[in-house]
């Protein structure tokens, strides 16, 4: 796909994997339109978006509400004009023990990490499909192919997310809508500052930007998926397709060291 002059909207896209592909995408002459819960931060962000020269317009909403799903849609098609790829980038987590995870946590991490991008894909496509050449990217986890202890919750709504656009994609195929899973692993952004597992239990960060290059030269290749980690995270998931119990026991070795350092994780 040419991505210049391309119309674009990116949940989440105030910070973190968002906001870099938001600098990335810009880079290449996208019309875009970034979303966030926080008015500051998507301020913070149009500005600096600006100043690299992108054309971008900011809206402030909650994608996970009613309302805020359709303020989203409403006010990116009109500052664009129309719709040519959807990039569902919002999420939250809160990693701990299933039992010690509040009702609403778990309620919160499933509409905004699967509910709210099914419905917002939902009510996009008649603009996604109005000039027969659209996308929609939905940025999922490296969890959603290894689940990981302590991320029940935000491991299932992942993993939901992932198999949501695989199906999708096949129900468009055809139709001029493609679909682009991206699998991240561990990335420095905003959302991973409270996670403090290390390099001990097998976490390390890249850079923001790194999964940003990925993701637009899966958009250029009009890809299936794109998955960071590198040969380390592709080894992780052959086993956990070929031998799952061998990876039950690696988790076990340092379960409690990992749960020690991931507990803090909450980005709500």
């Amino acid at each position: 796909m040419d991505i210049e002059g391309k119309r674009i909207l990116i949940t989440g896209g105030s910070s973190g994997i968002g906001l870099a592909t938001a600098h990335a995408l810009g880079a290449r002459g996208a019309k875009l339109v970034i979303t966030g819960r926080r008015s500051g931060m998507v301020d913070a962000a149009v500005e600096a978006l600006r100043k690299g020269g992108a054309d971008v317009t900011g809206v402030s909403a909650d994608v996970s509400t009613d309302d805020g799903g359709s303020t989203t849609l409403c006010d990116a098609l009109g500052a664009l004009g129309g719709l040519d790829i959807l990039m569902n980038n919002a999420g939250a987590v809160r990693a701990g023990r299933l039992d010690e995870i509040r009702e609403d946590e778990i309620r919160t991490m499933i509409e905004v990490d699967l509910v709210a991008p099914i419905l917002l894909t939902r009510a996009a496509l008649p603009a996604l499909k109005a000039d027969g050449g659209g996308m929609v990217v939905n940025v999922t986890s490296a969890i959603a192919l290894v689940a990981m202890p302590f991320y029940a919750t935000y491991a299932a709504a992942k993993a939901g997310l992932a198999s949501f656009g695989e199906s999708l994609r096949r129900e468009l195929n055809g139709e001029g809508v493609h679909v682009l899973t991206v699998y991240p692993s561990g990335t420095d952004t905003p959302m991973m500052a409270t996670n403090k597992a290390g390099a001990d239990v097998g976490f390390s960060l890249e850079p923001a930007e790194a999964v940003a290059a990925a993701i637009v030269a899966g958009i250029d290749e009009e890809a299936i998926a794109v998955t960071r980690g590198g040969p380390d995270r592709q080894a992780m998931i052959d086993l956990n397709r070929r031998d799952p119990r061998a990876l039950d026991a690696r988790f076990l070795a340092i379960k409690s060291a990992f749960e020690k350092g991931v507990k803090s994780h909450d980005a709500m």
